[in-house]
């Protein structure tokens, strides 16, 4: 398995206010944000995405089980993401939204765009491309 990590440093003396972490699994390249997701972070998101979406034939699956927070400009991020998976025939999977992000995503109308699942084991099972 390959993986990769990237983070932002946050104010001096502290932790990555985000760090993303991508690997291969059962046909599918997952990408991990962990943290805060914001206009600070988000090309951190963005190039991890773009990555996994270079990556053909496999499904591209955002757990966002360690997702703290996501603004508008986060949103963004993972739509465009969607917009570049649907011009490949692919679907950007969401798995393991946490309360705050999921109605971030309800409250937009973005999770009826997106292919979402409880956990993070059913968007990475075989037969999870119809959702």
């Amino acid at each position: 398995m390959d993986q990769g990590l990237a983070g932002m440093p946050g104010r001096k003396g502290t932790e990555p206010r985000l760090t993303v972490a991508s690997e291969r699994a059962e046909g599918a390249v997952v990408v991990a944000p962990i943290g805060e997701l914001d206009q600070d972070t988000a090309d951190l998101l963005r190039a991890e995405l773009d990555r996994a979406l270079s990556v053909e034939g496999v499904r591209v699956v955002v757990d966002c089980g360690g997702l703290l927070f996501c603004d508008s400009t986060g949103l963004n991020v993972l739509l465009s993401a969607r917009l570049r998976a649907e011009e490949q025939g692919r679907r950007v999977h969401l798995a393991a939204l946490r309360p705050m992000v999921a109605r971030v995503m309800e409250i937009t109308g973005a999770r009826a765009v997106f292919v979402v699942h409880d956990t993070l084991a059913e968007a990475v099972a075989p037969d999870a491309e119809t959702g």
